[in-house]
This record gives C-alpha cells, structure tokens and sequence, in this order.
C-alpha cells in the first residue's frame, strides 16, 4: 500500500504537520496520533521539518512550541544560556539592532552547526558527550584548524552585518536628503 505524501496545510510536501488543540494536546497527522513535547523535540534533534498549527485557526504555532522546547531545556537541566546573556538578548527587543542581531545569531549558530558536522565526520561520528569533551579538549592541529575557521568565519557574519548596517543607514539618511 502507497503512503500520501506528507504536506503541510499549505500544500509544502514533506513537511510533518502537528495541530495544537485547545487543550494543549498536539496531534501528529502524519502517524494520526498525539504526541508529546518530547517526541516533537526528537523531531528537531532528527531534523525532521514539521509545522505546528492551530487545529481551529491554522495559525502557525512552530515558534511557540520551539520556545517552550527550550524553556524546558533551560529549566530542566544545565542551561545553554546564562542570566547575562538571557538579559542581553532581551535588551535587543525593540531596538534598531534586533533584525540584524537575530540574523548575526541565526548565521552564527549555523556556522557552529556545521563545525559540529565536520567535527563529527572527522571523529567518525557516533561519539557520545563524554567523547566529545575529550575531542573537544585535545589541542590537535586539526581541532585548532577547525576552531580558526569558525572564528573566522563569525568575524565575517559580523563584518557584514556592520555593513548591512552602514548600508541602511546611508539609505536611510539619502531618503532623508543628508548626505554622510
């Protein structure tokens, strides 16, 4: 027997969708039952693409289910983000800095993820967090090569986000008739 293939309300194929009733219970319409917020992170730590929707309104819910994913996180163990930076981050809520802080983040957390990959490619891949402290602490040449790159490659999303900056603010002031 052929499976439908798996599309979103909007008709994107191969994505997973989950509804979110009003009773909080969330619905996985690909297996037809429900599922926890566990089994939902487990679709995100096996880069499952999925969409959370409201089973009334369609509204998109993803985000919201993403942050109560990491406020469980956050809440449950040892934290990713410390107060300082917790703070920081709210800091830019509203600011002028906040599209180009979430998009210096976004770029910055993928350019981690892909050191991560090619670490984990090099090391031959399953290693568990154990194994990966002592990886991540042996001061080879290729673990310093690794690390350089991805420094590097931080202090270009950084030069270009001071100049999408720069950018905007010339154009902002030619809109305004000044000149720099």
């Amino acid at each position: 027997m052929a499976t439908k293939p798996k599309t979103d309300s909007g008709g994107t194929p191969g994505v997973r969708v989950i509804k979110k009733y009003p009773n909080r219970r969330l619905y996985d319409t690909d297996t037809s039952s429900y599922i926890t917020l566990a089994e939902v992170k487990a679709l995100v730590m096996d880069s499952e693409p999925f969409v959370v929707r409201d089973a009334k309104s369609n509204e998109d819910l993803t985000r919201s289910i993403l942050l109560q994913i990491i406020l469980e996180e956050e809440t449950a163990g040892v934290p990713i983000f410390t107060e300082q930076v917790l703070a920081n981050i709210i800091r830019f809520y509203g600011h002028s800095m906040q599209d180009f802080m979430g998009a210096y983040l976004e770029k910055n957390v993928q350019i981690f993820m892909d050191l991560q990959q090619k670490m984990a490619e090099q090391a031959g891949g399953g290693l568990n967090p154990e194994a990966w402290q002592q990886f991540m602490n042996v001061q080879s040449p290729m673990m310093q090569g690794m690390m350089g790159a991805y420094l590097e490659q931080s202090r270009t999303a950084f030069t270009q986000m001071q100049e999408q900056m720069q950018k905007n603010s010339e154009q902002m002031l030619a809109a305004l008739g000044l000149k720099r």
